[in-house]
């Protein structure tokens, strides 16, 4: 073997046999050849690849060779430079570039040492890494498109799912997606992907990537920074990626994206031709299959049409003169077979049909004219044919024509045409034959303008069409009804119906009343189509009712106009007829009286009361006049004189009763007030007076108690026990001294001028007067802290009798409520609450709220919900002009559990507080 023949052996990685001597020459400008002493020291070193050696202890004349070598090296490289002769030594050496220098070479003798003569074989291990990662690549995309390709359809999902986190975890890519056009064709969305457990969220599932994707080269992969790209942001987020586009002949179909992946670096040996292979191995079949999937689901909604709407193609041969038709067209026919002679075909058209339909047949298979019929087909099942439209269109010429259509179900249509055109013929009998006078209008250009009669107005009236066409039919309108009969039209054409009554002239020129109802008809616009409508003849009723209403018109002046209330009504008190004002007084229209009792604004015992009164009524005493209390909606109470006279039958039983009243309510509560007024007045001046007789002995027992503290303070009997007593008095008489000493000053007269103070004193002072007597009769106090001080100018002894009338108020109401709910727990809410600009007091309670209708009129002057003789009406009305004086703003409305009132008072600006 020759020196080339052995080198070429060595570099193949062959073996030299023990009997061929190693004695190649140096080659001095090839490789790197390194001299080395017995020992394997490095002595001298030569060669272009020399200058890549990263330099061992620089100004040393001799080193190691294993100091030059990568670790795993080493190994190779056992004992002395002698026991390597005959070896073919793969050695990597350190670099100055960086990456290894990957050298193949031997050792000979030379002199007094050894040569070791290396080449460079980096490139041959690079195509052979290279080779053998093309051959995974496609073993794994064979593996990868024959799952895809032989899962069942059901499986599609979870395979491609399987089959991306293959592919991800081969390749070490943490973020895989498929992307495909959506159903419209106009974007790309994610169908499916796949994240490494420790990935980073990219996608999710059915993401709208819009076109982004449109604007990349569809022939390469394209490497995808989002930072250099910011349109690309929405296909990778802020990592860097990987696309590979798949085509078909329809141009790009999908796209494979990698994400948080550098190709070059994590898959240097795979090229493009590679990763377009890998995408073309997981899109090819997923469209494959995806669009099997839509071809199955088409023919299945196909066939579905076809069986719903009893419709399917059929299709004649001119060679085998046979029809072939679609299965379910046949099943719906009740054909055994879905390929029948056009015989056996014409045997199931109706007999009227069968000429005609041979006939176009005929024309369509010689001219190729198209076909379009509806023929009648029998079934056995069916007692009635059925109507079917036939469609059909020649292919091919000469002897491969075929003649192709479809045909449809249409009986329901041809059915309600029949019907339709019965009715039609009934209607017209109808018409002919009605008293009323049916008529169309056209609408045409604003106007309606009549284009049909019923053969009734000839003999109604005596005109025909034509005597009203032209806009001459307002002209036998009778003159003083024009008017009526214009805004008739114009609410027609307003409202688009109408019913309106006038007077028409006949041929001889008499009037008739004729009650006129028309509906307009519109088209899909909205737009005006067509009146109808009918005029029926009501002369006599409408002359009768007339003379009616004159009678009835002079009484119901009378009864109307009077201000006093009538009415009717039977002995159980259900009224028959009540006027205006009594409707007026009961809140309602006066046609809702009638059916409705007048025992039901009574009180038990009135109505009683009421009854026994009308029991006493005889023919010879018809009359009997009284004053009545009821509770009006919005009034609670009302005092009437009422005036009943009874009306009885040939048997003295009693029928009917009229009455006439009047309200007293004014007079009767003016009464009342003044009274209360009275005993008010009497109860200011006692409580005035008592508050200062009380205050001077509760001083005297203060200051004896003081005393009796001295005298113990310097005996030896119980001093602790009566000192804690005494205290104990002495704290209670303190306290009662201030309730005394704040009723005196209350019932003080307001200063004249206002001044500044903080509300929630006054709810202090509130409190300290009504607290202990609230808690006396089982009210539970809710006081919540204020927690703030401002200021606000008015009076604050006004103020609180403001608070004093509402917690009164609210607690007559929640008595008055336990009396009849025994187990009910009430409670009064006192706090207060302020912004930037005012400060609102609130006091509610759980009484169940003020009736709505009373709520608008609480505020007035002598209104009141309480029982006669309790409340007088004022305390309200005073309490919103003090709070209205003040500026501020007295409210109420319902809450939850009941009435809540809300008295608003505005901050006064920092320059007037020391005013």
């Amino acid at each position: 073997m020759n020196t080339g023949d052995k080198l070429f052996a060595r570099l193949l990685n062959r073996q030299l046999g023990p009997s061929q001597p190693l004695n190649s020459p140096v080659v001095p400008s090839v490789g790197l050849q390194l001299y080395l002493d017995d020992d394997g020291h490095v002595e001298h070193l030569s060669g272009p690849l020399r200058h890549l050696l990263v330099q061992q202890r620089p100004g040393s004349h001799t080193a190691p060779l294993l100091e030059y070598l990568l670790p795993h090296s080493s190994l190779a490289l056992e004992g002395r430079p002698a026991d390597w002769q005959g070896q073919l030594l793969d050695l990597d050496f350190f670099s100055l570039a960086g990456p290894p220098l990957h050298l193949r070479g031997w050792v000979q003798a030379q002199g007094d040492g050894w040569l070791l003569q290396l080449l460079d074989i980096g490139d041959l291990l690079g195509e052979r890494r290279q080779a053998r990662s093309r051959e995974q690549c496609q073993w794994l995309a064979t593996q990868v498109r024959d799952q895809l390709r032989l899962g069942s359809l059901a499986r599609l999902p979870h395979e491609l799912s399987e089959q991306l986190q293959r592919l991800g975890q081969h390749l070490h890519i943490p973020s895989l997606a498929v992307a495909l056009l959506d159903e419209q064709g106009q974007g790309w969305q994610i169908h499916q992907y796949y994240a490494a457990p420790n990935a980073p969220q990219v996608w999710r599932d059915q993401q709208r990537l819009g076109t982004a994707l449109d604007s990349l080269n569809g022939a390469l992969p394209q490497r995808l920074l989002a930072s250099e790209q910011p349109r690309l942001s929405a296909l990778l987020g802020p990592n860097e990626g990987f696309a590979v586009p798949y085509r078909d002949a329809q141009g790009v179909a999908a796209w494979l994206l990698c994400a948080g992946y550098n190709a070059a670096q994590q898959a240097p040996d795979l090229n493009d031709h590679d990763w377009l292979l890998l995408a073309a191995a997981v899109a090819a079949p997923l469209l494959e299959r995806l669009r099997e999937h839509r071809h199955h689901q088409q023919l299945e909604r196909l066939e579905i049409l076809q069986a719903l709407l009893g419709t399917g193609w059929w299709e004649v041969s001119s060679a085998s003169a046979e029809v072939q038709l679609a299965p379910t067209l046949a099943e719906h026919l009740g054909l055994q077979a879905e390929r029948i002679s056009i015989e056996n075909w014409f045997s199931h058209v109706h007999p009227a049909d069968r000429d005609e339909l041979r006939s176009h047949l005929q024309a369509l298979q010689d001219d190729g004219t198209p076909l379009e019929l509806c023929v009648r087909l029998q079934t056995s099942e069916q007692s009635l044919p059925l109507w079917y439209r036939l469609q059909g269109r020649s292919l091919g010429i000469g002897a491969e024509r075929r003649l192709v259509g479809f045909m449809l179900d249409i009986s329901d249509i041809k059915n309600q045409q029949q019907q339709a055109a019965a009715a039609h013929a009934r209607l017209d009998n109808l018409i002919a034959s009605a008293p009323a006078v049916i008529y169309v209008q056209r609408y045409v250009e604003g106007a309606l303008q009549p284009t049909f009669f019923s053969a009734s107005l000839q003999p109604l009236l005596g005109w025909n069409l034509a005597d009203c066409a032209d806009g001459r039919l307002v002209e036998h309108v009778h003159p003083e009804d024009r008017p009526r009969y214009f805004e008739r039209t114009r609410q027609l054409l307003r409202e688009g119906s109408v019913s309106a009554r006038y007077r028409v002239l006949d041929r001889q020129g008499q009037a008739h009343w004729l009650l006129d109802e028309a509906k307009l008809l519109r088209d899909d616009l909205g737009l005006p189509v067509e009146a109808v409508g009918l005029w029926l003849d009501v002369t006599e009723a409408t002359l009768a009712a007339e003379q009616v209403k004159a009678s009835e018109e002079r009484y119901r002046i009378l009864v109307e106009d009077s201000p006093a209330m009538i009415c009717r009504y039977r002995p159980d008190l259900t009224l028959t007829f009540g006027n205006r004002p009594l409707a007026t007084y009961l809140e309602c229209a006066p046609e809702q009286l009638p059916g409705v009792n007048l025992g039901n604004w009574m009180s038990d015992e009135q109505r009683e009361a009421f009854v026994q009164r009308l029991a006493q009524l005889t023919p010879e005493l018809p009359v009997s006049t009284a004053e009545i209390n009821l509770r009006l909606p919005g009034r609670e109470h009302a005092w009437w004189v009422w005036s009943d006279r009874g009306v009885f039958d040939e048997h003295g039983r009693l029928l009917e009763v009229q009455a006439v009243g009047r309200d007293n309510t004014e007079v009767r509560r003016s009464q009342q007030q003044l009274t209360q007024s009275a005993k008010m007045a009497t109860l200011g001046e006692m409580a005035t007076g008592l508050a200062h007789e009380i205050n001077q002995p509760l001083n005297v027992m203060r200051m004896a108690i003081v005393n009796v503290l001295k005298r113990l303070s310097n005996g030896d009997v119980q001093i602790d026990y009566l000192t804690d007593k005494l205290n104990r008095i002495d704290a209670q008489v303190q306290r009662a001294a201030r309730v005394v000493d704040h009723m005196r000053v209350f019932g003080r007269r307001s200063e004249i001028e206002q001044h500044p103070f903080n509300p929630p004193d006054a709810i202090e002072g509130t409190l300290a007067l009504l607290s202990e007597g609230l808690r006396g009769k089982g009210v539970e106090l809710r006081i919540k802290e204020a927690g703030f001080e401002v200021q606000v100018r008015g009076y604050v002894d006004q103020l609180e009798q403001v608070l004093i009338n509402l917690v009164v108020n609210a607690r007559d109401a929640l008595l008055g409520k336990r009396e009849t709910h025994r187990d009910f727990q009430p409670w009064i809410a006192v706090h207060a609450e302020c912004d930037e600009h005012v400060v609102r007091l609130w006091v509610e309670d759980n009484g169940g709220g003020i009736d709505p209708r009373l709520l608008e009129r609480i505020f007035e002057p002598f209104f009141t919900t309480k029982p006669v003789g309790v409340g007088t009406g004022l305390g309200l009305s005073v309490s919103y002009g003090i709070i209205e004086n003040m500026g501020g703003r007295l409210s109420v409305r319902n809450g939850d559990e009941g009435a809540r009132f809300c008295i608003e008072l505005p901050i006064a600006p920092d320059d007037q507080i020391t005013r």
